[in-house]
């Protein structure tokens, strides 16, 4: 592997959606564009942006650090056998963190991510985000289908808990037509998007198990994006087991999986790194990973069990599986 650096910016918002600047003042929604690009400055070696959002009870440098680490174990999986990925060589990635006030009682926090997604600007400004990527990278260009060879710079959502929310509301607004500040711009009434979000992938979402059927059916029908929407889970998680059932009235998709609409979906366990991923068993539009053998970690003392037990090995090898099958 060559020497490209791995670089990861971190954006902020407040408890209201909105981006915050160095000084931690809000960035109003006209003013999004000319910031993102004083802030964002993909180099040209890239080969694949990552787009990271994280989860309940995180702090900001909790944020970064299990973000950081999660990234670091990608590349070093990568460096280590670039054979095992022949699609992606080389892989060289450009990252960003979103991070948002996560820290608070599962329902107090669970209205606020809603909140800000709905009510305030998180989702128009994610997509905004998506949007000044795709308009800023070198879009992907597949060559003869024979050849399975395609060069450009892919673009990956990677969500964690309510973070997963996020990303998911972000991507559908982007299609949605409505009038609001550039975001993601396609051609909707073709049937295959001229470009779109290469890869997602939601570790232990903190949503309801059918909520792919009614808040985000419009990602299976209406919306930029053309890959699986890839789903962990365990039943380890505490948080979607035990504190999305008492807030929600059901265990949520990180300790079950989606269930809805059924005739979308498939179950497919994690796989150990020296294991490949098909394409076969991954091209439906709702993939759910069990990973219960592997999330089963968490403090004692905390009340989410293994809802932040998604760093490891397996994980980076399923990210840079998806990554090399969006090729």
């Amino acid at each position: 592997m060559d020497d490209f650096p791995m670089t990861t910016v971190t954006l902020d918002l407040n408890r209201k959606g909105l981006l915050l600047d160095a000084e931690g003042k809000a960035v109003q929604p006209a003013a999004v564009p000319a910031f993102l690009k004083r802030r964002i400055a993909i180099p040209a070696g890239t080969t694949d942006i990552n787009v990271f959002a994280h989860g309940w009870m995180t702090s900001k440098t909790s944020a970064e650090q299990s973000a950081q680490r999660l990234l670091r174990d990608i590349n070093d999986l990568y460096a280590a056998s670039p054979e095992r990925y022949q699609q992606l060589r080389p892989y060289r990635s450009y990252n960003i963190v979103v991070r948002w006030p996560s820290k608070g009682r599962y329902r107090k926090i669970r209205n606020r991510a809603h909140r800000m997604s709905t009510e305030g600007s998180a989702a128009a400004v994610v997509a905004q985000l998506l949007g000044y990527l795709n308009t800023e990278r070198h879009k992907p260009y597949r060559g003869p289908a024979k050849l399975r060879t395609s060069q450009g710079q892919y673009l990956h959502a990677i969500g964690h808990s309510f973070g997963g929310r996020f990303l998911c509301q972000a991507i559908q607004e982007a299609g949605a037509g409505l009038v609001r500040p550039p975001t993601l711009a396609w051609d909707w009434t073709k049937k295959d998007f001229p470009f779109t979000v290469d890869s997602v992938l939601i570790l232990q979402m903190a949503s309801p198990p059918d909520v792919f059927a009614k808040g985000f059916n419009k990602l299976l029908t209406a919306a930029p994006i053309n890959c699986p929407i890839v789903l962990t889970y365990s039943k380890a998680d505490h948080a979607t087991g035990i504190w999305h059932r008492i807030a929600e009235f059901s265990p949520g998709i990180g300790h079950v999986g989606a269930r809805v609409p059924a005739d979308e979906i498939v179950v497919c366990r994690l796989r150990p790194v020296a294991e490949d991923y098909t394409r076969d068993e991954l091209k439906h539009r709702i993939v759910n990973i069990n990973a219960s053998a592997r999330f089963k970690r968490g403090r004692f003392w905390l009340p989410q069990g293994a809802h932040s037990d998604f760093a490891h090995p397996e994980t980076a090898h399923l990210l840079l599986s998806l990554a090399a099958l969006a090729r």
